[in-house]
């Protein structure tokens, strides 16, 4: 976990990032936010990045939910606004860890293109043979299947990524059946987005993440403020498209009115 504090900081934000990737990506994001006055508090999560984990691999997705909520302890440190920003896997992370809260203590939630669904079609003998694996060889790998140019339009992004060595391209059965498994479960009906501020920020042509999945749970969610906004044209990865600059300052307009 890595803390980036702002020189006047004015709220706090965590930042959890999707699967396959870890915090090094977010160097832009995290200095336009400590910029703009937030102290920016972001970790690897377990099996992704720097961490020691296996790669590519959990126990259960409870791990990830458990890393968090020590990233989002830090931040409430600063005694400041916290808000959360979980994009894709991280979505369905933020998602998850407020069901499990009693009292979130989070003044507001971003959702970037949240993974309630994927668009990749996995090959159905392996999907089959994935149940079985599960039970007797679980951190058995297999091909993520996905590609950088799926993620992003912005080639100096899919550049830095062919070169680096902590993006994961394998992934265990493990991870795939616990990912499917959240997935089911975020779909449950919950009052516990009843009174966070909500802003869902989806990708318009996401390649990774199944959008039809993501409009269903926002229109399910009981919230008394929750707002819903399309980026038209732009891939999975919207604060890593060419135009990042447009999505943050939405995503900070949304945060500052609760400063």
């Amino acid at each position: 976990m890595w803390t980036w504090k702002a020189d006047r900081p004015v709220g706090s934000i965590v930042i959890i990032h999707g699967a396959s990737e870890y915090h090094g990506r977010y160097k832009w994001l995290i200095e336009m936010w400590r910029s703009s006055g937030y102290n920016v508090v972001m970790g690897d999560l377990p099996g992704q990045g720097t961490t020691t984990r296996a790669r590519g691999h959990i126990r259960s997705f409870q791990e990830y939910i458990d890393e968090v909520d020590k990233w989002i302890d830090t931040a409430r440190t600063f005694e400041l606004p916290v808000f959360l920003l979980g994009h894709s896997m991280g979505g369905l992370i933020s998602i998850e860890w407020f069901k499990q809260q009693r009292n979130p203590r989070i003044t507001a939630l971003i959702l970037s293109s949240p993974c309630l669904g994927l668009q990749i079609k996995v090959n159905k003998v392996l999907d089959i043979a994935s149940r079985g694996l599960n039970v007797i060889a679980p951190s058995f790998k297999v091909d993520s299947g996905l590609s950088l140019d799926m993620a992003t339009r912005n080639q100096s992004v899919i550049e830095a990524d062919q070169n680096d060595s902590l993006y994961v391209t394998k992934v265990s059965v493990r991870w795939y059946r616990e990912l499917l498994k959240t997935f089911e479960s975020a779909m449950v009906p919950t009052d516990a987005f009843l009174k966070v501020p909500l802003l869902v920020m989806q990708a318009g042509d996401d390649r990774l993440v199944d959008k039809s999945k993501v409009i269903k749970w926002f229109s399910g969610v009981a919230s008394h403020n929750k707002s819903y906004r399309e980026w038209e044209g732009l891939y999975h990865e919207i604060f890593n498209e060419p135009e990042r600059e447009a999505v943050f300052k939405a995503a900070r307009a949304f945060t500052d009115q609760y400063i």
